[in-house]
């Protein structure tokens, strides 16, 4: 055999645990009798251990040790040497243990959230890693209440209301200390549909140098954060690291001689010395009323989570002008973009030009196992018409999957910035509220994110398909490849 295919009710027939520790995978369920893969030389070690654990009749089809270990690597994933531990269905746990194993199980695959998804016939469970969904778990959907259940009562969510959507927080114990835990509850035609963020206190590994900046990115975002006034805006879909690099942003600013102010929705991490409040729309402290509020706390430096409305824009831009450091975030696609989008909503081009540093945006690339990755000899099947002339001669790499990246094909994820200083020169083109600045762009050396992610695939750091949407947001690509053709 070259390779073992299984459900996942299948897989949580024993735990990580046991599948590691008897090299075994479960194949399939008859009655009274579970027949398990196994290396031949291993069944008779195994076979009497099983009956006493499992209390059933235990059968075997034979796989060789290699493919024993793909499977094993796959479906039952392990964690700087410890293993997952996987659970048996519900009915046979206790509801509070298997809400925890199910968050411990997220925490150590470091993902950033859980998925609780009922259904007709079951109940999914998922988790994101590297910004992809991963089934894990799944539940008789007659088991799904009481998990519902005791998730609301930690969160302090109304148990009995099951028609309107809900917003709660949880604090998860580990060994290694306390994280929050963001909750949201959906009705859906099954029942309530759950989301988990998990959200780390632990900025110790938030750091500048790190994140994805080049020098050059570097060195021009630092010197932006050095100024005393004005405004530093970052740009991104959700999940594009935004909030990671206004923490790492804190962090470098975070002086005893500073007064930092943040409102966040939710509060991520925690940092000693900074002063954060999180937003409660309900009760009216949003962002615009905490920036009010903020202006008479004698503030240094103010950081917002988010500009999402010309009220909060505008306000942003008076703390600026009136001496203040000012660090948001925008949902735009570039760094122009945030620009355009801030003069669209009102801003006066005048005052936007007069107060912004530094316009960054930014995007996560998934980055393929170096163990396994592999030419693609496909790939020009795989890009649309417009986009064959941007890659053509170009060697490309595609994910297989292995053992070192269990069966993904990547292994991590890297930030691509856009970094765009504001000088003289481009406060004119803000002021004349320019369409386009391809040409200021190419004149001044700086790198657009769709460079980047086509300097990433050349280098055979990530795939096509990854590079592919990037590319495709970018309309200035388009324009040139459509041209081109």
């Amino acid at each position: 055999m070259s390779n073992i295919d299984i459900n996942i009710e299948i897989q949580q027939l024993i735990t990580s645990e046991q599948a590691w520790h008897y090299k075994v995978i479960p194949k399939e369920v008859n009655g009274r009798s579970i027949t398990f893969y196994s290396d031949k030389n291993n069944v008779d070690i195994v076979e009497d251990e099983l009956e006493l654990v499992m209390g059933k009749d235990i059968k075997f089809s034979y796989a060789d040790d290699e493919t024993i270990k793909h499977a094993l690597a796959r479906y039952y994933r392990s964690h700087n040497g410890s293993t997952v531990k996987k659970v048996h269905k519900l009915a046979n746990q206790d509801v509070d243990d298997f809400l925890g194993r199910i968050i411990n199980d997220a925490h150590q695959s470091r993902s950033s959230d859980i998925h609780i998804e009922p259904m007709e016939q079951k109940c999914r469970i998922r988790i994101r890693i590297d910004g992809k969904l991963i089934e894990k778990y799944s539940l008789n959907p007659k088991e799904y209440p009481s998990l519902l259940n005791k998730i609301k009562v930690k969160s302090n969510l109304d148990i009995a209301e099951k028609r309107l959507p809900q917003d709660g927080r949880m604090v998860h114990d580990t060994a290694t200390g306390k994280f929050d835990i963001r909750v949201s509850t959906l009705p859906s035609i099954y029942g309530e549909k759950i989301v988990m963020r998990l959200l780390s206190n632990d900025t110790t590994e938030i750091n500048i140098e790190s994140l994805g900046f080049n020098q050059n990115q570097l060195n021009n975002y630092l010197t932006g954060t050095k100024r005393n006034q004005g405004i530093i805006l970052i740009s991104g879909p959700t999940g594009s690291g935004k909030t990671t690099t206004l923490y790492a942003t804190l962090k470098i600013l975070n002086t005893d001689d500073s007064n930092i102010l943040t409102i966040e929705d939710p509060v991520e991490y925690t940092i000693d010395g900074v002063n954060q409040v999180q937003l409660n729309e309900g009760i009216g402290l949003t962002f615009a009323r905490a920036l009010r509020t903020f202006l008479r706390q004698d503030p240094d430096i103010i950081m917002l989570g988010e500009i999402r409305d010309v009220d909060t824009a505008q306000m942003a831009i008076r703390a600026a002008l009136t001496g203040h450091l000012v660090l948001s975030t925008v949902h735009t696609n570039s760094a122009w973009g945030t620009i355009s989008r801030l003069i669209d909503m009102g801003v006066p081009a005048y005052n936007l030009a007069d107060t912004l540093v530094l316009s960054v945006a930014q995007r996560l690339i998934r980055l393929l196992c170096p163990h396994c990755k592999t030419i693609d000899n496909e790939a020009d099947e795989k890009v649309p018409l417009a986009l064959s002339n941007t890659i053509a001669g170009i060697k490309i790499y595609k994910a297989i999957g292995c053992n070192q990246c269990h069966f993904t094909g990547f292994k991590g994820r890297r930030a691509l910035y856009e970094v765009l200083p504001v000088d003289k020169e481009l406060e004119k083109l803000i002021k004349q509220q320019a369409s386009e600045i391809d040409d200021y762009l190419v004149a001044k050396g700086i790198a657009t994110i769709s460079s980047l992610v086509l300097e990433a695939v050349v280098h055979g750091e990530t795939s096509i398909d990854e590079a592919i949407p990037l590319l495709l947001n970018d309309e200035s690509i388009m324009n040139k490849a459509g041209n081109d053709n």
